[in-house]
C-alpha cells in the first residue's frame, strides 16, 4: 500500500492542534504511515505541551506513530509545512503521499482516506482536496480558478452586470456539485504526491502567508498534472485561529508582497502591475458607488490606500522579501 504522511503546522494552538491530530488518526486508520507536528517557532510552550501530550496519550509508539519538531524559525505556512515534508517518516523512509492539514481542521472519518483513493486510481491527479465547512456547517470556498487581472477588476468593483461578463475568471467559483479538477485547491486540507514535489519543488518560502498553494498549484498545472477537488473528503475547518484574520485591524504588510510575488513570479513583472492597476481601478469604482449608495466598504480599513502606499514602493523599488511581523489585531 501507498505510505502516506501527514504534516500539522502549529503556531500557539496546542489545544487544537492536538483535536486536530486526533481527528486526522482516526480518518488514517488503514492507511500505512505516520502523523508529524511542526511546532512553528510558538515560543509560548507549545512545543513542550505537544511533546508532553503525544507521549501521555501514546501516540508517540501508536500504530501510526505521532511525533513533535521543531522548525526553529517561524518562516510561514509554506516553510512550516516544508520543515514536516522535509523530514519525512519517522524511519526517514520517504511517503508516496503528504497531506498537510491546518491545526484548526478536524477531517471526517472517511476524508483522509476519499483523498488517498482518489489519488491512487487518478494517475494525472497530482494534488487533492477537501470539501471543507465551516463548524456552523455552512461550506467554504475551497477550489478556486487562478487569479488574473480580470479576475482583480471583478472582485474590486463588485458589480453585478460587470461579474456576469467576467464569471469565466472568478477565482472563487461556486464550489462543484461533484470531484472534478480545478485551478488551485485550499491548503487547509490538501493530499499530494511526493513524487511530484520532488520534480516541482515544495512551497515557495518567499510567501510568508496567502498564495502559497495558489503559486504550488500553478507549478502542478504547469507540469501537466491536475489538482482535484474531491467532493467526497468533508472536512470541518473553523478559520482563521492562528493568523487572527478575522480580527486584522487592517491587511498586513505580507498579504500585499505574497499577492505581488504571486503575479510577478506567475506572469512576469509587468502582468503584476497590470493586475494592480485593474485592482486599483475596480476599488475607486467601488468606492464611487459607495457616495451614492452608501453600502458598506467590505474592505479592511485604508484598504485602497494601503494597496496603492504598497504598490508603489514595489514599483519603485522592488518587493522587500522580509519575515513580517505578527498581524496587527484590532484589540492591540
Amino acid at each position: 500500500m501507498k505510505t502516506l504522511l501527514t504534516v500539522i503546522l502549529n503556531w500557539r494552538t496546542p489545544d487544537m492542534t492536538l483535536q486536530s491530530a486526533e481527528a486526522a488518526l482516526r480518518a488514517m486508520q488503514g492507511i500505512p504511515g505516520a502523523l508529524t507536528i511542526v511546532d512553528n517557532d510558538s515560543g509560548d510552550g507549545s512545543f513542550e505541551t505537544l511533546t508532553a501530550q503525544v507521549a501521555a496519550r501514546g501516540w508517540d509508539t501508536a500504530q501510526t506513530p505521532v511525533r513533535v519538531i521543531q522548525s526553529g524559525h517561524n518562516g510561514g505556512f509554506g516553510a512550516g509545512n516544508n520543515v514536516g515534508i522535509r523530514a519525512g517518516l519517522p524511519d526517514h523512509a520517504r511517503p508516496d503521499y503528504v497531506y498537510i492539514l491546518n491545526s484548526d481542521a478536524f477531517p471526517d472519518t472517511g476524508a483522509i482516506r476519499a483523498l488517498y483513493d482518489h489519488l491512487n486510481t487518478h494517475p494525472a491527479a497530482a494534488f487533492a482536496g477537501s470539501h471543507t465547512l465551516g463548524d456552523d456547517g455552512i461550506p467554504h470556498r475551497t477550489a478556486f480558478r487562478f487569479p488574473s487581472i480580470l479576475a482583480e477588476f471583478e472582485s474590486s468593483v463588485r458589480f453585478g452586470p460587470i461579474s456576469r461578463l467576467l464569471r469565466r475568471y472568478i477565482v472563487a467559483q461556486p464550489l462543484p456539485d461533484s470531484t472534478t479538477s480545478v485551478d488551485w485547491l485550499a491548503g487547509a486540507s490538501m493530499m499530494m504526491r511526493q513524487d511530484v514535489l520532488d520534480q516541482i519543488g515544495l512551497f515557495d518560502e518567499t510567501f510568508f502567508l496567502y498564495f502559497e498553494e495558489t503559486e504550488l498549484c500553478h507549478r502542478v498545472i504547469s507540469a501537466g498534472y491536475t489538482c482535484d477537488y474531491v467532493q467526497t473528503s468533508h472536512v470541518t475547518h473553523i478559520g482563521s485561529v492562528s493568523t487572527g484574520m478575522r480580527t486584522w485591524a487592517r491587511m498586513p504588510d505580507y498579504w500585499f508582497d505574497s499577492r505581488l510575488h504571486y503575479f510577478s513570479k506567475t506572469h512576469g513583472r509587468a502582468y503584476a502591475v497590470l493586475a494592480t492597476v485593474s485592482l486599483i481601478f475596480g476599488s475607486i469604482l467601488w468606492r464611487l458607488r459607495l457616495l451614492i449608495q452608501r453600502k458598506d466598504k467590505g474592505d479592511p480599513p485604508r484598504f485602497l490606500r494601503d494597496l496603492i502606499a504598497h504598490a508603489v514602493r514595489w514599483f519603485t523599488a522592488g518587493t522587500q522579501h522580509k519575515m513580517p511581523p505578527a498581524p496587527r489585531r484590532i484589540n492591540e
